[in-house]
């Protein structure tokens, strides 16, 4: 297994756990697939960062560049999907994490167009955690949320080559 990050602590926290669990795992820092380039793989999984957030910049420190991805969310979500066919083997599969808020239908689209076949493997509806509800207002007057609605649907939507 190779895990990916940007952030030094989550790499060192990656070692550690696959250390006191006896797994092996390599570790690579970087952006993305960036990180492991012509590398292929039967299985990428990832939970990038997806809340949409006042800015289309992604922050480059501090704990919103764990979970910002740009007015609309989907800043590293769409790269991840972009990049994700050059770096899976036939038949390999991509499984990303995200929120209704970022669009379901725009991202089974951009995995056709990317040359994988998509499906919705998982759907959990819940309510907005602390950081959605807290944009609320601002992501209702976005047309991101329906005005009222204080729930998401958490999606693990799959791609496979």
């Amino acid at each position: 297994m190779t895990a990916v990050d940007v952030s030094r602590r989550s790499l060192a926290a990656a070692r550690l756990n696959a250390r006191l669990n006896g797994v092996r795992v390599r570790t690579r820092r970087g952006s993305l697939l960036s990180a492991v380039p012509g590398e292929a793989f039967d299985l990428i999984v990832a939970n990038p960062p997806y809340l949409p957030a006042g800015t289309g910049e992604l922050p480059r420190r501090g704990a919103a560049r764990h979970t910002e991805a740009g007015t609309d969310g989907r800043r590293l979500l769409d790269r991840l999907i972009a990049a994700a066919p050059a770096h899976l083997r036939p038949g390999g599969l991509l499984m990303v994490t995200h929120s209704s808020l970022n669009g379901e239908a725009a991202t089974l689209e951009r995995m056709r167009a990317a040359g994988l076949a998509p499906a919705v493997l998982e759907r959990r509806r819940g309510p907005l955690g602390p950081l959605l509800a807290a944009r609320a207002p601002a992501l209702e007057a976005s047309g991101l949320l329906e005005p009222g609605m204080r729930e998401e649907d958490v999606l693990i939507v799959a791609g496979t080559a």
